[in-house]
């Protein structure tokens, strides 16, 4: 693990967007296949919250109809043949990348305002994010510190190919459209390494250590 010391939140010296809640949020992000949503579990497995952003997309993507209704509008009835086809919707926008700025421009704020929800029903010193594009998205603005975990592209391509059943180009389109390792660790405050040759709970608990 390593510890960086830059603050990633400076802009936000006076009132943070989200009010005076106690608790502070640490973001988890990486990108497809580094092992962050291990690395979450592994600190919903020490006690601590943890919002999965990504799962909630796709829930909210599924059951809210004002975000069904903005999918349609913007992609067309194929990608909601009676359900979210997340296949169909990904075979647009990894491809064209005007095309996933405006999927993000919809996604995005519905899961802010679901979590700011899920926020205040929360009771801990420490609650945890986890974010695929945190980094990206400006999300990242609204922690307090972030935790980017690495992998090589090799190792992350091959586990995306077991987990989901992609084939190698379409692990490499989304991986195209996500920072590179370097960009988002010039940002990050921790980097935990997920690439097998280091064990991850230590690196994690480590990080623990410093937030305490």
């Amino acid at each position: 693990m390593q510890k960086k010391n830059r603050n990633t939140n400076t802009s936000h010296s006076t009132s943070p967007p989200w009010g005076e809640l106690e608790g502070v949020i640490i973001g988890i992000t990486g990108g497809i296949g580094s092992g962050k949503s291990t690395v979450a579990h592994l600190f919903e497995m020490m006690g601590y919250p943890v919002y999965y952003a990504d799962v909630r997309s796709k829930w909210l993507m599924n059951n809210d109809p004002d975000i069904k209704a903005q999918l349609i509008a913007t992609f067309g009835e194929k990608v909601y043949p009676g359900y979210l086809d997340r296949q169909a919707l990904a075979n647009i926008v990894f491809k064209d990348k005007k095309a996933l700025k405006k999927l993000n421009a919809i996604s995005h704020p519905a899961v802010e305002k679901d979590f700011l929800q899920w926020r205040k029903a929360q009771n801990s010193p420490i609650i945890f994010k986890e974010a695929a594009i945190l980094f990206e998205s400006g999300s990242y603005l609204s922690v307090d510190k972030t935790i980017c975990i690495t992998a090589p592209e090799i190792i992350r391509v091959k586990r995306v190919m077991q987990r989901d059943g992609a084939s190698a180009k379409q692990v490499q389109e989304r991986i195209a459209n996500q920072w590179p390792d370097e960009k988002k660790v010039a940002l990050a405050n921790f980097v935990i390494n997920a690439d097998d040759t280091k064990l991850v709970i230590p690196q994690a608990l480590s990080v623990l250590e410093e937030l305490a």
